[in-house]
């Protein structure tokens, strides 16, 4: 069974909230433990805040880690003007330094995916072709999902670099177990592997 955590649970806002914010929570919950229990509890009450002082430095390593936002801007510019063949090789060496096995689908190989990844026996479809559309619409989607059956493929990842990926298409997405690369998180897979 997979955990997954609610996108609006407490810990979950505060993880993608700046690191400081948890640890000003913790605060508050210390002093509201010794404001309102007796000093032979304060301790236990103080210790409520700990999850949160945990989630904080989770928040703290991942906000250190992360690209800077002019970076990130600046990388999603040269996605724009980069031909397909230079933004394929791109990607292709980005995963290659993550440490994945790339082969570029081409011809009848290429059919809904544009490159096939390989780590510790798993195969995952990439699809990337269209990553410049101003709107990414589920046909493309359902394309990967195909030729993900036909490769028995665990997983596909579509990438759209540019533009808006609908609603639909999301939903699908979630439903086929396609992680869905857009905007910011495919400049930081370029950037992070630089």
């Amino acid at each position: 069974m997979k955990f997954k955590m609610s996108e609006n649970s407490l810990f979950a806002v505060l993880l993608r909230s700046p690191w400081w914010i948890s640890f000003v929570v913790v605060g508050l919950i210390t002093l509201a433990a010794g404001a309102l229990l007796p000093k032979e509890y304060f301790v236990v009450g103080a210790l409520a805040g700990f999850p949160i002082f945990v989630v904080g430095c989770m928040a703290a390593w991942r906000q250190l880690r992360a690209p800077n936002p002019a970076k990130v801007v600046e990388m999603l510019e040269a996605v724009g003007s980069m031909p397909w063949r230079s933004f394929a090789d791109t990607l292709a060496t980005a995963w290659e330094r993550a440490g994945y096995s790339v082969e570029r689908l081409t011809g009848n190989n290429a059919t809904g995916a544009d490159m096939r990844l390989s780590q510790g026996g798993k195969t995952t479809l990439v699809s990337a072709k269209r990553w410049k559309a101003a709107t990414h619409g589920v046909e493309p989607l359902r394309e990967l999902h195909t030729a993900m059956t036909a490769a028995d493929a665990s997983a596909g990842v579509y990438v759209a670099a540019l533009g808006q990926v609908s609603e639909n298409a999301q939903a699908f997405a979630r439903e086929h177990g396609i992680v869905v690369l857009q905007g910011d998180a495919v400049a930081q897979l370029l950037l992070k592997q630089r």
